[in-house]
């Protein structure tokens, strides 16, 4: 498994952004992708983006042109930078890794209208 530790996250009006980090306990090249979940108060766990070792990335509809994930400058961070952001962006944020396995903690993201 490997440990993750998200920050970042809080109350933004609609229209702004936001950056979210993820740090893991190894470097992201060992792994084979990480990525964002995220779930709203009543709704499923969603898949937000995701990207993997070798870089290629994968987006939700929904976020498509407003989200950007990447690699931070450690090698063991990943960041998704939030723009444009709606009210319906409002949940908690997840990072995960995938083989190795491994969940955040969560951080809210709260959007005003």
């Amino acid at each position: 498994q490997v440990q993750l530790m998200e920050s970042g996250g809080g109350l933004v009006q609609a229209g702004g952004s936001v950056r979210l980090s993820c740090v893991a306990s190894r470097t992201i090249f060992t792994i084979n992708a990480m990525g964002w979940y995220r779930q709203a108060p009543g709704k499923q766990r969603e898949l937000v983006a995701s990207i993997t070792h070798s870089g290629a990335t994968n987006y939700a509809d929904s976020v498509k042109g407003r989200f950007t994930i990447s690699r931070g400058s450690a090698k063991n961070t990943v960041v998704l930078q939030m723009n444009s952001l709606k009210p319906e962006d409002t949940a908690v944020y997840y990072c995960y890794a995938d083989r190795p396995s491994g969940w955040g903690q969560g951080t809210q993201v709260t959007v005003s209208s």
